[in-house]
């Protein structure tokens, strides 16, 4: 697996059935900065599951009453999230973050806007079998042998990732050079996050995922809260900038549309 194109610009993916979903690139644990924003949309859809969803609003009350406790802990975690934050740290951007602060902001934006903006879960539960079953394969591939030893050399590997993704980062006069810096060290912990696991499994989960969004935009057309023509419906879809190439190349062959609902 190698480091994608890294873009700034968002995508638009026109639904054959009618409406938009606006993928848009941010970085993980950065508030990105307003000129980089959508702005437009009419719902939106955050790559986690429902439980996330609760838990980020708690971890959200948590940090309100001891700023930063969600940062430190993963900083001396030792795990890639801690790279990741430690990377972040040293740069000129407005993180890191924790609870990862676009989707929250999109959550309480979504929470207090036209009284109440659609939201959608897009990774299924853990009461769904088989997305249970896709977790299950994913952590036998990632516990084998070969993917614990890869554990070892992990600085040098995130090292060569980032180095990588510089050649893979778009030039864009919107963003400063810390953030361009920043989405280099996201792109390594994306890498990081997904060794281990094969092609198959990664398209199988890319798949998915896109059958849902597929669903959340056919749920949101036919919303009556909206008031829009069922064309003109578009949702907003953050997602992790390394890996939006994934989701467009899976959304462009996707023929399957998996019914997904609002979070109440």
């Amino acid at each position: 697996m190698v480091i994608p194109e890294l873009r700034w610009e968002s995508l638009i993916f026109d639904d054959p059935d009618g409406g938009k979903i606006l993928l848009w690139p941010y970085l993980p644990c950065v508030r990105m900065p307003k000129r980089l924003r959508p702005r437009n949309w009419d719902g939106v859809a955050l790559i986690m599951s429902s439980d996330d969803i609760i838990s980020m609003r708690d971890d959200q009350k948590q940090d309100a009453l001891s700023q930063g406790i969600h940062v430190k802990s993963a900083s001396s975690s030792g795990t890639s999230l801690g790279m990741l934050v430690n990377d972040l740290q040293s740069l000129d951007v407005n993180g890191p973050s924790i609870p990862d602060p676009e989707p929250m902001r999109l959550l309480l934006h979504s929470d207090n806007s036209r009284g109440g903006m659609p939201i959608y879960a897009i990774i299924p539960n853990i009461d769904d079998d088989d997305w249970v079953d896709w977790l299950s394969r994913c952590a036998d591939q990632q516990v084998r042998l070969r993917n614990l030893l890869a554990i070892i050399g992990r600085s040098r590997r995130w090292s060569k990732s980032r180095n990588q993704a510089i050649k893979m980062l778009k030039h864009s006069n919107e963003v400063e050079p810390d953030l361009g810096a920043a989405a280099t060290v996201c792109a390594a912990w994306w890498f990081e996050e997904r060794l281990g696991l094969s092609k198959e499994i990664l398209n199988e989960q890319d798949s998915r995922l896109s059958s849902r969004l597929r669903g959340a935009l056919s749920n949101l057309r036919n919303s009556e809260m909206i008031g829009k023509e069922p064309q003109d419906v578009v949702l907003l879809a953050p997602i992790h900038q390394a890996h939006l190439p994934y989701i467009k190349e899976s959304l462009r062959s996707c023929n399957e549309v998996e019914e997904v609902r609002g979070e109440s």
